[in-house]
């Protein structure tokens, strides 16, 4: 019996409260129909799938003529991956320049991973420049000349923190969401603005800062 399906098939064993977990059996019954279960009844079913779980998704099932496969996709309530903070080429300069500003080096690093992921010469579709994606305006504004020069464009990056920082008196959040909106925006908002594009950079440059900062701690434990 010949058989194809081309879709995936999100695997029912969700729970809300926890990741997806389940092993997937394959079963035929007395018609010849191909059934796929987590809780197999038949003695004949077949494991055709070992659950290897990942936190913050539901695992996917793929029927194909290669046979059957599986993969995982965002679970959208809510979850992020696990993200482990490790070391760039501008880890120094990066601390340096975030003491020199008394702005967290967990949050500087963690600004340039959302916005350039470590690019010195990155630049965006709306115009922004270099590891910290400084906009013409806002470089010049702290007075930097070459954008895709690291310790510059860094360095005009956690200026620009800094003010957002003191203007937002200390709030990190507010301070993101306005390195990312404008500050004009989140004034009229009182808060972070319900833009999604600026709620998931927040968000991102959050989860990355809680991970550089455990990196940091670990760094400095090491150096002892």
């Amino acid at each position: 019996m010949r058989w194809v399906v081309w879709m995936g098939v999100a695997v029912a064993v969700l729970g809300l409260g926890a990741p997806a977990r389940a092993d997937i059996y394959l079963a035929r019954d007395r018609n010849g129909v191909l059934h796929f279960t987590n809780v197999p009844t038949d003695s004949g079913a077949r494991m055709v799938v070992k659950d290897t779980p990942i936190p913050g998704t539901i695992k996917v099932l793929t029927l194909g003529r290669s046979g059957v496969g599986y993969g995982f996709i965002p679970s959208r309530l809510g979850f992020r991956r696990p993200f482990a903070g490790t070391p760039s080429a501008y880890d120094d300069l990066i601390r340096e320049i975030a003491d020199q500003h008394d702005v967290e080096y967990a949050l500087v690093k963690a600004v340039i991973k959302a916005e350039s992921a470590f690019d010195r010469m990155a630049v965006s579709r709306k115009g922004a420049l270099g590891l910290m994606q400084l906009m013409p305006e806002t470089a010049a504004q702290h007075r930097v000349r070459n954008v895709f020069q690291p310790r510059e464009n860094i360095e005009g990056g956690v200026r620009h923190l800094r003010l957002l920082l003191d203007r937002y008196a200390g709030n990190v959040e507010l301070a993101v969401a306005a390195y990312n909106a404008g500050a004009g925006r989140v004034d009229d908002a009182g808060g972070i603005p319900a833009i999604a594009e600026t709620r998931d950079y927040v968000a991102r440059v959050m989860h990355y800062r809680q991970a550089y900062g455990q990196e940091a701690a670990g760094d400095r434990q090491v150096r002892r």
